[in-house]
């Protein structure tokens, strides 16, 4: 039996797998698909963006396997560097285009949508033996191939996976991302829990679709990354579950569980015992409504995690909105001085730079518009709280303002009608912030001269190349030299955009560099840039110094001769 697995990416509120990221889906399936009796060369796997480039390497695969597998679903879409997510359309062409049977699964089974501020709509395909799987979709092939049921799958449960069987299948699926086309440049993430905690959820979220917290083990997480590192996975992220700091949080009487730190420091400190030379360990949701209401336990959490962690680590945190009324009508789960109090406690012990060259630990925070009780006043007041948290000197690692969509299922789906009525107000909104606050923000965060560690080439034009660290919420460094796509190197930040940076390579060789590659190192003037192309060649720094009549300059550590 053959069965082919094409991820088509899964974007949710607390799962991550676009490309650099792999999310736990595939990893799950192949883990599932072994478990029930398949052996490894019986199984392959590839992304919808290379399957778009390399068709005929996965031709037979498609055409003529037993079962196709697709992992598709953004309900949370963005914009990503040279990944896109697999279109209805391809999921349909992909379909036709196979003889065996056809299961769509992952968050999909909710609805697809392509952009924010739209309805999310049930996907369609007409095609023999097709299924969307609205269960665990690695529960169903485990039955499909277990209790050989491939002839009947219309009538096999939708059923849920339980802790013992992912216990099983994370580590038996941890060889899959050798088979993804950037491995071994790519980030696993990595589930300790999903389901909200909320006795009453957001009005937009489909987290709550997975029900109440249904926590993994900590020796399950744990093992599953010693599986994943003897394998050769270097960079993880603890990024499925909705709030990190809740991790085998405790019930009381209060709003929010108790978080427990002493589950997390054994977490931690078990990831490092297994996988001591790994390269990223980051990890992403926090309520911000857990910090403000058990700030000893959070600060606790976060010093553990700065311990064992890598720099340039985020915790997103949710605010939706500043808006006191749009929080009511949302049910929301925090104010704004809630936010502002967890993103000064984080600013507190995470400010400091880390060996790759980033703070170790900031906050980053999500707006969502859209939602019901919304008017120009909302806008106004979140760009207030920005400009609260700017001018408190307080760092935001990014800020990620979205449309909602709407999602049957959720409360905000009864007002799709008004989902998109400011989207004039929005735009002129969102380029001011760009502008206003994430460029100065950016200024602070990564200021001119920073030294980024092992930046990757991800994308090569004829004068340029655009790269990023891997980790969370990466940011794009523009590097005005074409390098081949998966190289690594380190970058000296010169110059800012809203969003992105620009880089040299670190350090810059004199001798060969242009004047106007050099004019842009940081610390050197148009006269000394000038001095130091019309004086060359140079055996030595000192020699440069004495050629071009300097004493001393900052710059001179960014240069090699």
């Amino acid at each position: 039996m053959k069965v082919m697995i094409i991820d088509g990416y899964v974007d949710e509120p607390a799962c991550l797998g676009v490309d650099p990221y792999i999310s736990p889906y595939p990893r799950y399936i192949a883990g599932a698909l072994i478990d029930a009796g398949l052996s490894k060369n019986s199984i392959n796997y590839t992304t919808i963006d290379h399957l778009r480039v390399y068709p005929e390497n996965t031709k037979d695969w498609i055409v003529n396997s037993d079962i196709l597998i697709i992992i598709a679903g953004s309900t949370v879409p963005g914009k990503y560097l040279n990944a896109t997510p697999i279109s209805e359309n391809e999921i349909r062409s992909l379909f036709r285009a196979s003889k065996g049977i056809k299961l769509l699964g992952g968050p999909v089974h909710l609805g697809l949508s392509k952009e924010g501020g739209s309805v999310a709509k049930s996907i369609d395909v007409e095609t023999d033996n097709f299924l969307l799987v609205k269960g665990d979709i690695e529960a169903f092939v485990f039955d499909l191939i277990k209790y050989e049921t491939k002839n009947e799958i219309s009538n096999i449960d939708f059923r849920l996976r339980t802790n013992e069987e992912i216990s099983r299948w994370s580590c038996i699926g941890a060889y899959l991302p050798i088979l993804h086309p950037k491995f071994p440049h790519i980030v696993a993430e990595i589930e300790t829990y999903r389901g909200c905690a909320r006795k009453s959820y957001c009005d937009f979220c489909t987290e709550h679709f997975y029900g109440e917290p249904y926590f993994r083990q900590i020796e399950d997480v744990v093992s599953e990354i010693k599986s994943l590192y003897e394998q050769g996975t270097l960079h993880f992220r603890l990024g499925r579950q909705p709030d990190l700091f809740g991790y085998h949080a405790r019930e009381t009487s209060e709003r929010m569980p108790k978080p427990q730190p002493e589950m997390i420091n054994k977490l931690y400190k078990g990831i490092r015992s297994v996988a001591p030379k790994l390269k990223t360990l980051h990890m992403d949701n926090v309520n911000p409504a857990t910090i403000a209401q058990y700030p000893d336990e959070s600060l606790e959490i976060m010093k553990t995690i700065i311990q064992y962690h890598t720099p340039g680590d985020v915790a997103a945190i949710g605010m939706e909105s500043a808006d006191p009324v749009v929080i009511k009508a949302n049910n929301l789960k925090a104010d704004p001085d809630d936010v502002f109090f967890a993103i000064k406690l984080i600013n507190s012990v995470g400010k400091i730079r880390g060996y790759n060259g980033l703070p170790e630990f900031l906050p980053g925070l999500n707006i969502v518009h859209g939602l019901a009780g919304e008017s120009k006043k909302t806008f106004q007041l979140n760009y207030e709280f920005l400009q609260r948290v700017l001018e408190n000197d307080y760092y935001l690692r990014r800020i990620n303002i979205r449309q909602v969509i709407a999602f049957p299922g959720t409360p905000i789906y009864n007002k799709k009608k008004k989902l998109n009525k400011n989207k004039k107000l929005f735009m002129q909104y969102k380029e001011r912030i760009r502008n206003k606050i994430d460029l100065p923000m950016l200024k602070k965060v990564v200021p001119a001269g920073t030294i980024l560690k092992d930046v990757i080439c991800e994308e090569s034009h004829d004068n340029f190349t655009l790269a990023r660290q891997l980790g969370t919420y990466p940011l794009i460094v523009k590097i005005p030299i074409k390098y081949p796509v998966g190289k690594v190197l380190d970058v000296t930040i010169f110059s800012h955009k809203p969003r992105a940076l620009h880089g040299l390579p670190y350090p810059l060789n004199v001798n060969r560099s242009t004047l106007n590659l050099i004019r842009k190192i940081p610390g050197v003037t148009e006269k000394q840039a000038i001095n130091i192309t019309s004086s060359r060649p140079y055996t030595s720094k000192n020699d440069l110094l004495r050629k071009i009549g300097e004493d001393h300059n900052d710059f001179i550590k960014y240069i090699s001769i």
